[in-house]
């Protein structure tokens, strides 16, 4: 949702939001359980009764109210997800890929930490993919390096 708003919508506030939480498949979880029982009541502070089908929206506003760094467009995301599941658009999702998705993880999550240096995973050998044919371009104080193309550059000189 984020992407759509930066990249469609051209909100740059939202390039700076960060949102980190499982509150959002709180909200997901909400919503589901209030399509599959909807003759539920919900008790607001014992003097207000609602139907069940309300009950995402109301804690969405009620979070927002209460807690106001708590990220709006996260929680509507959950409800919309939670809605989507609730309704059956949502029911790919199989024991094949859900473990192939963990597998996924897995291996991304220990490369990652063998690439930071967090762990040192002997049995893992990451190797470098630069060309030593091309010259390369090194950027002081960050150990970042840069290749160039191989065409000769005229007039150019690289310091």
């Amino acid at each position: 949702m984020y992407h759509i708003l930066i990249g469609r919508f051209k909100l740059e506030y939202f390039r700076r939001v960060t949102a980190v939480g499982y509150s959002c498949v709180v909200f997901g979880w909400m919503t589901i359980l209030s399509v599959k029982q909807p003759s539920s009541k919900l008790n607001l502070f014992g003097f207000l009764s609602l139907p069940i089908s309300f009950a995402p929206f109301e804690s969405l506003i009620f979070t927002s109210i209460i807690v106001p760094q708590a990220s709006f467009l996260g929680h509507l995301s959950g409800i919309v997800v939670g809605y989507a599941i609730a309704w059956g658009l949502i029911h790919g999702m199989n024991n094949f890929w859900a473990i192939s998705m963990l597998g996924w993880i897995v291996l991304f999550s220990v490369i990652s930490l063998k690439r930071s240096g967090a762990y040192g995973f002997d049995f893992i050998e990451i190797e470098s993919v630069m060309d030593t044919s091309l010259p390369s371009v090194r950027f002081p104080g960050t150990g970042r390096t840069m290749q160039m193309s191989s065409l000769p550059i005229e007039g150019v000189e690289i310091v």
